[in-house]
C-alpha cells in the first residue's frame, strides 16, 4: 500500500504527514515506529493523518502518531504544518481552519507573513484532568522522584500532559536523565511531556523538552505554551512570550483565562511515497 507523503518541520520538530482523503490507507503503530527511524526509516518526530471530520462544521480531523508508534492527543508544531500542508495540497482554500481532534476542536490561521497562527484552547490545570495525580490545585507541585528525589514542577495540560520545571541554564539541564524518569513517573498515569525552562526575562525564556514518547525534539509547540501558562501562573512572566527553542523561536500569548495562542512558522522539506 503506496501513499504519497510530505515531510515538514516547524521550528526543527519534523513530521511526516499523510493525507487520507484522496488517498485510501491504514496506519499500523508498529509501521509508524519502523518509518520513525532516523536510520534505517523516513526518519520523523511524529506522524501526522489528515481525515475527513466526523463532526459538522469543521474541517478535517487530525490524527497524530508519536514516534514509538502511539497515538496522542495534541501537538501545536504539528498542528502549524497541518494547516500549510492543507492549504498548500488545495485540500481547502480557507486560511482559517477548524479541526478535530482527540481533545476537541482547534482553530488555525495562515497568516499573511507565511506564519501559523493556532488557537490551542485553554489550558488544563485541574490534576485529575491532566492528568496527575495530587489532591487539588496548586502552581507548583512537589513531586518525588525515585532516581532524583524531590522535584518541583508546574503541571498543566495542552491538550496533553505537561509538567514544567525551571532551571538556571537551558544548556546545562539534565534532560537526557531527569526527562525520561519525570516521563514515566507515577504521578502522571499517562506519562508527560517534561519542559526545562529558563526564564531571561519576563518576554522571554528559552526551553528544552522532553516529548512523552519521541524523546527530546528541536520544538515543541503544546511545551512551550505549557511553559508560558506554568511561568505566569508562578509569577515568573508576564503576558506575551518568545519562546526560544533549539529550533527556533514560537511566540505564546495568554491572557491568564482564556485560549493561549501560539504563532510561529512551517516549512516543507520534500514529498515522497511510503509503503504503509
Amino acid at each position: 500500500m503506496w501513499l504519497k507523503f510530505t515531510k515538514m518541520h516547524g521550528i526543527g520538530n519534523d513530521f511526516v504527514v499523510v493525507d487520507l482523503i484522496t488517498q485510501t490507507g491504514h496506519i499500523r503503530p508498529e509501521r509508524v515506529a519502523e518509518l520513525s527511524d532516523r536510520n534505517f526509516g523516513i526518519g520523523f518526530d511524529q506522524l501526522l493523518v489528515v481525515e475527513r471530520p466526523s463532526q459538522p462544521n469543521v474541517d478535517f480531523k487530525y490524527r497524530i502518531f508519536n514516534a514509538d508508534g502511539s497515538e496522542v492527543e495534541n501537538c501545536g508544531n504539528g498542528a502549524r504544518c497541518f494547516a500549510r500542508f492543507v492549504y498548500d495540497q488545495h485540500l481547502t482554500g480557507k486560511r482559517d481552519i477548524r479541526v478535530e481532534t482527540a481533545n476537541g476542536i482547534m482553530e488555525l490561521h495562515l497568516t499573511d507573513d507565511n506564519q501559523v497562527l493556532v488557537d490551542m484552547g485553554k489550558p488544563e490545570l485541574v490534576p485529575e484532568k491532566i492528568p496527575f495525580k495530587a489532591k487539588e490545585f496548586a502552581t507548583e507541585y512537589c513531586i518525588d522522584i525515585a532516581e532524583l528525589g524531590p522535584v518541583n514542577i508546574g503541571a498543566v495540560s495542552m491538550g496533553n500532559p505537561h509538567a514544567v520545571l525551571r532551571v538556571d541554564d537551558i544548556d546545562a539541564a539534565p534532560v537526557e536523565t531527569w526527562g525520561p524518569a519525570i516521563e514515566s513517573c507515577a504521578q502522571f498515569p499517562n506519562k508527560v511531556n517534561v519542559g526545562f525552562m529558563q526564564v531571561i526575562n519576563e518576554h522571554h525564556i528559552r526551553l528544552r523538552v522532553f516529548e512523552r514518547g519521541s524523546g527530546e525534539t528541536l520544538a515543541c509547540g503544546t511545551g512551550a505554551c505549557a511553559a508560558v501558562v506554568s511561568g505566569q501562573l508562578r509569577g515568573w512572566l508576564a503576558q506575551g512570550v518568545k519562546v526560544s527553542l533549539p529550533g527556533g523561536d514560537l511566540f505564546v500569548d495568554w491572557d491568564g483565562q482564556g485560549s493561549v495562542n501560539m504563532t510561529g512558522p512551517a516549512t516543507k522539506v520534500f514529498e515522497g511515497k511510503v509503503n504503509l
